[in-house]
Formats: C-alpha cells, sequence, structure tokens
C-alpha cells in the first residue's frame, strides 16, 4: 500500500512537470531549484535536530527513540532478567540507531544508559507507552513497527511470557492500538516459531547457519552473531517500509535463532 502511494505521489510530480515543462521551462526549471534548496535546508534541519537530540541523555529520552528503548527495557526484563540472545539482539539495535547520529560513540553510551535505568524501573511501562503515543500522532505504521520490534524481542527467548504478554498488553493499550490487532501480531510471530520449530532437523540447522559438525563452537557462535546482525530487522530502515519488511526480516531471524538452538543442544554451547 505504502509503495503504491508512493508511485501514485511519483506519478502526480512528474505529470505536472511535463506539463510545465511544455509550458515554461523556465518555471519548471525554478521549481526544481526551489525543490533542491528545500531538501538541503531540511537536510541540515534534521541533522542539527540529531545533533540536539544526543546532546544530553535528558533530551533523547524524551524523544520517539528514547521513549521506544525505555520499552525495550521493560520487555526484556519482564521475565526476571535480560536473555542472552535478547542482550545481542538489543546491541545491536543499539548499533542501527547510533548510526545515525552524529557522535555515534556517544549516542550508542545514552541508549545503553537509558535501557539499563528503564529495566531497574517498576510501575511506569504505561507512562512511558502514552509518552511515545503522544509524540507519534497518527503515525499508525510506526506503532505497528514500534510494537512489532517489541514482540519480535519476546519471542526470540523461546517464545513470550505471561509477564511478556502483560507489559506487551499494558504497551498496546498505551498506544491506543486494539487488542484484535496486537493477537494478530502475535499469531503471526507464533505461527512463524511454530513452523520453523517443526520443520528444521539437524542437517538443515547446520546448512541454516553455514557451519558443519566439525566447526568448533568459537567458530559457530561467531558465525551466529554475523547472521543475526545481517539479517535482523532494523528499526531505522523500516521507518519507510511496509509491514513486509519486518515480517521477512523477523522470519529469517527467528531462523537462525532456532538452527543456532540446535546445534547449541548437540555441541553443548
Amino acid at each position: 500500500m505504502i509503495k503504491l502511494k508512493k508511485w501514485i505521489v511519483l506519478a502526480v510530480v512528474l505529470l505536472v512537470f511535463y506539463y510545465l515543462f511544455i509550458k515554461n521551462i523556465w518555471v519548471t526549471l525554478t521549481i526544481i531549484a526551489l525543490l533542491y534548496v528545500a531538501l538541503r535546508m531540511y537536510k541540515v534541519y534534521l541533522r542539527a535536530k540529531l545533533i540536539k537530540t544526543s546532546s544530553s541523555k535528558a533530551l533523547f529520552k524524551k524523544s520517539e527513540l528514547g521513549l521506544f528503548i525505555a520499552l525495550v527495557a521493560k520487555v526484556a526484563k519482564a521475565d526476571g532478567r535480560v536473555q542472552e540472545l535478547e542482550a545481542q539482539l538489543i546491541s545491536i539495535m543499539f548499533d542501527d540507531i547510533s548510526a545515525i547520529f552524529p557522535n555515534k560513540e556517544k549516542t550508542r553510551l545514552i541508549l545503553k544508559e537509558i535501557f539499563n535505568e528503564e529495566k531497574e524501573i517498576e510501575g511506569n511501562t504505561k507512562a512511558l507507552a502514552h509518552s511515545l503515543h503522544e509524540l507519534l500522532g497518527r503515525n499508525i505504521l510506526k506503532r505497528r513497527q514500534f510494537v512489532g520490534f517489541l514482540i519480535q524481542l519476546a519471542f526470540i527467548d523461546n517464545g513470550i511470557g505471561s509477564e511478556e504478554d502483560k507489559v506487551l498488553r499494558e504497551i498496546v493499550q498505551a498506544l491506543h492500538m486494539s487488542e484484535d490487532e496486537y493477537l494478530m501480531m502475535l499469531s503471526k510471530f507464533e505461527n512463524m516459531s511454530k513452523n520453523k520449530q517443526e520443520s528444521m532437523s539437524e542437517k538443515e540447522a547446520y546448512a541454516v547457519l553455514g557451519v558443519s559438525e566439525s566447526d568448533d563452537n568459537s567458530h559457530i557462535k561467531k558465525t551466529y552473531r554475523s547472521l543475526v546482525r545481517q539479517y535482523h530487522p532494523d528499526i531505522i530502515k523500516s521507518q519507510d517500509k511496509d509491514d513486509a519488511y519486518l515480517e521477512e526480516a523477523t522470519a529469517k531471524t527467528q531462523e537462525i535463532n532456532q538452527a543456532y538452538s540446535i546445534i547449541k543442544k548437540i555441541k553443548g554451547i
């Protein structure tokens, strides 16, 4: 749907440009020049906004990404502790987010501090989600993307437990998403996970990771981490993509995790 809208907008723009070009080439060139200048100014504005946001932890905590990381902490800690696979996915997420900021190292440190602080605080999940709801406005797609990432994080350590489900429902409600929409998203993840678990053999697990039975544990761990980094859902890249991107990336990540879990049991990693 989003891609279709983009093509329609592009077609209208090209039609307008074509009409202006036929009528008056100078008008067309002027419009193109103004659009270029506007685009450059917008990029300068965005960069200034990023610099300001990452200038302090207090400012970052109030931003969309800061509030999202706080909610990530709530989901990750919901079942008592942050599991190994959760920690790895969160670390990669920090890399994805900090990469768009001018000062990557400082931004990553801020993200880590927000996460570590929020995972120890109780009782503010609803307030955080409500603040994120206010910032998102009418952006329904971004709401689904944020919730999709949180569900994906909860699923990574052998499915969603009752406490994780409780936290997710609290977040969904504060984001003004319906229970039916949440259950539908949950069902997609459960079906993907179930299909992978029922169909993958030991031979297929080695093939998915691209390793062999003779490889040592260190090599297998390194390969697994590299694959997760390559195929994981990217919170930044997803901003201009539709639901299919998250579903495909999540399916591949789950396949990699399932393969690694099977090999871990075999080799005692």
